[in-house]
């Protein structure tokens, strides 16, 4: 169960307003925190918190194939991304670096308390609870690992 706080955002957010690429000629990823959605949100990075989670419209991550947008979020503190639909490179790249999320539809407003089961596949606000797609159990096997290194890591019995 991930539970954090609610930050809103519409359709179409792309990986250059996740992390536009002016920040990319380093792979300093807490300078990459610092500068995440400010695109958007040019405060974002400076409020989010440690386990908050991201509420979005459709097509969440599309654009550029960088993997640096979910490893962006994810250093920000984003402990999970939720969204009607996602671009198909950026879900697999958050699986791949960790970060956990769902397509869901939930209705919530900035700030609320947001609960997401990625097991039952359901987002909970409020009193509220959404079904939403529940993640394959390879996919979730990765995210439990913390990512696909770290699965192949220990499938190989190296960790």
């Amino acid at each position: 169960m991930i539970k954090g706080k609610a930050w809103i955002f519409g359709d179409d957010v792309d990986t250059d307003v996740i992390i536009p690429g002016k920040y990319l000629r380093t792979r300093d990823r807490h300078l990459w925190a610092e500068h995440v959605m400010e695109g958007i949100d040019p405060q974002f990075a400076s409020r989010v918190g440690k386990g908050d989670i991201i509420v979005a419209g459709e097509n969440f991550g599309s654009g550029s194939s960088r993997e640096q947008a979910p490893l962006a979020l994810k250093e920000a503190g984003v402990a999970a991304v939720v969204a009607r639909s996602f671009a198909r490179i950026f879900y697999r790249n958050a699986i791949n670096v960790g970060l956990p999320l769902i397509e869901a539809q939930p209705v919530c407003q900035e700030g609320d308390l947001v609960e997401v089961d990625l097991q039952a596949g359901t987002v909970r606000v409020e009193d509220r609870l959404y079904q939403g797609t529940r993640l394959p159990d390879f996919l979730m096997a990765i995210l439990k690992d913390g990512g696909l290194v770290a699965h192949r890591r220990r499938e190989r019995g190296l960790d």
